[in-house]
């Protein structure tokens, strides 16, 4: 274990995110924070890049879930710890009672922080990471999640393609790409401009049909034709209505295995 242990830690709400990061300093002295993350992408990414001794991932968040973002997370980084932060205390409890992966209910509680600090550190200090144990959390977790109440996955939207406004049926869409603080949204027909932060769509996307491949690209599961996988671990997405490829992010490519 380094004597500064490295952590990512990923929550969706700023507020709730300072919160666990003033507490987790509180609890654990020295420890270096690598990466704030504010969706499940980016938590992705940060884990890959940074391979943390420590990962704080809710399980609410817009585009990857938490639970997926842990079952790329254990080939991406194998040596990462992972602690679940969730406010669905009716599954949450159930879900982790025999496994051996942490989990916080919000708001956490200092001494419950504390306790997970010490079988971390134990954990740590042993070297071990179980495998077997988180794929049996993260089952019993997908089976028991309730579905999000939330609106309906967006149907429509208008988007610009030079003085033109567009009306464009989501399912025509073959992929979505972020441009600063718009987005590109790319159909057959061509290629038009969305003034809504990439972020912002995950949060209204069918989940089961969109999928990020990296932080800056959504794809529609609909509009991929094959993907290919290289030598470096990276994959190529060929669309079926499209002549150009996409490029699939190494840690994004175990979201495909079952594919």
């Amino acid at each position: 274990m380094s004597e500064s242990p490295t952590v990512v830690v990923a929550e969706d709400e700023a507020l709730l995110r300072s919160a666990l990061l003033e507490q987790l300093h509180r609890a654990w002295p020295g420890i270096q924070v690598v990466a704030e993350c504010e969706d499940g992408a980016s938590a992705l990414e940060a884990i890959d890049e940074h391979q943390p001794d420590v990962a704080f991932l809710d399980i609410r968040m817009p585009g990857l879930t938490g639970l997926e973002v842990a079952a790329a997370a254990a080939q991406a980084s194998p040596g990462t710890q992972i602690v679940f932060v969730t406010a669905y205390d009716q599954y949450a409890i159930d879900a982790f009672d025999r496994g051996a992966i942490d989990y916080l209910l919000k708001p956490i509680a200092h001494e419950r922080l504390a306790a997970t600090v010490q079988r971390l550190k134990l954990r740590m200090a042993s070297g071990a990471t179980d495998a077997a144990a988180l794929a049996e959390v993260l089952q019993r977790l997908g089976a028991a999640l309730p579905k999000n109440p939330a609106r309906p996955p967006l149907t429509w939207l208008t988007a610009s393609a030079g003085r033109e406004t567009k009306l464009i049926l989501v399912d025509d869409v073959a992929y979505f790409r972020a441009d600063n603080k718009y987005t590109t949204v790319m159909t057959a027909e061509g290629e038009s401009l969305l003034r809504t932060p990439i972020r912002e769509l995950l949060a209204v996307l069918d989940n089961d049909t969109f999928k990020q491949i990296h932080r800056s690209t959504i794809v529609n599961l609909k509009a991929i034709a094959s993907i290919v996988r290289d030598d470096s671990g990276k994959g190529t997405v060929r669309l079926k209505n499209r002549p150009e490829t996409l490029t699939v992010s190494q840690p994004f490519m175990s979201l495909f295995k079952h594919m």
